[in-house]
């Protein structure tokens, strides 16, 4: 089954729910790294709740649960980086297994733009650019779309790694120690890190997010 996003008209929502961590952004000077976020504390983090989406750290984690049944709902750090290995450990805890979760990178809060990459729960990968929050831009990067891929674990409760080497306009993929993907693109040098969840046709996709550090490359 060939996966699609559905970003029209939910993307906006999503944005201004979490969006106190990126206006704290706004402000923040680049971070060359060493970054280790391991949600012991809320931080800066953009947390709230709505009749879409509920987001907070808790218990030592990003806790993530969308009960709407589409859009691409984020969380983000209030960070500036550039260059770097980007980590993050990303648990899907319940709901529907076709879904999206993962992390956005080098977001841009002028023009709402980041690049995105995330897996699904059965066994899918994304990895692209997004401009106005993927309202009116989603460029897969890799892949042409979504693709399958044996590295991604399936199912509930199944933790995936995933790891991106940025280097400039160079940018390489990694999920679960596995590379799946490398590509070049300039559009964007630096930004915020976020978490995400995109429901694709159901609610109920429950997310728990831990360990997402930045190291220099």
């Amino acid at each position: 089954m060939i996966k699609k996003h559905t970003f029209a008209g939910f993307g906006r929502i999503a944005f201004v729910l979490f969006a106190l961590a990126l206006s704290i952004m706004a402000c923040s000077s680049l971070n060359s790294g060493p970054y280790d976020e391991s949600f012991d504390s809320p931080g800066n983090w953009g947390s709230g709740s709505s009749a879409d989406v509920q987001g907070q750290v808790l218990n030592g984690s990003y806790d993530m649960f969308v009960k709407n049944n589409h859009g691409l709902y984020l969380a983000s750090a209030g960070e500036n980086f550039a260059d770097g290995v980007y980590e993050l450990e990303a648990t899907q805890i319940d709901g529907p297994l076709n879904n999206g979760y993962g992390m956005l990178f080098r977001v841009d809060e002028a023009t709402d733009s980041f690049y995105v990459f995330e897996v699904s729960g059965d066994g899918y990968v994304w990895i692209g650019y997004c401009q106005e929050l993927c309202e009116t831009e989603a460029v897969a990067l890799v892949g042409g779309d979504w693709f399958r891929s044996p590295a991604v674990k399936t199912g509930l409760m199944a933790t995936n790694q995933l790891r991106v080497v940025a280097n400039g306009p160079q940018m390489s993929f990694f999920v679960n120690g596995t590379a799946i993907g490398r590509t070049a693109d300039s559009r964007l040098s630096e930004g915020d890190i976020a978490v995400m969840v995109e429901a694709l046709g159901e609610p109920g996709v429950h997310v728990l997010f831990d360990n997402f550090s930045v190291n220099p490359p």
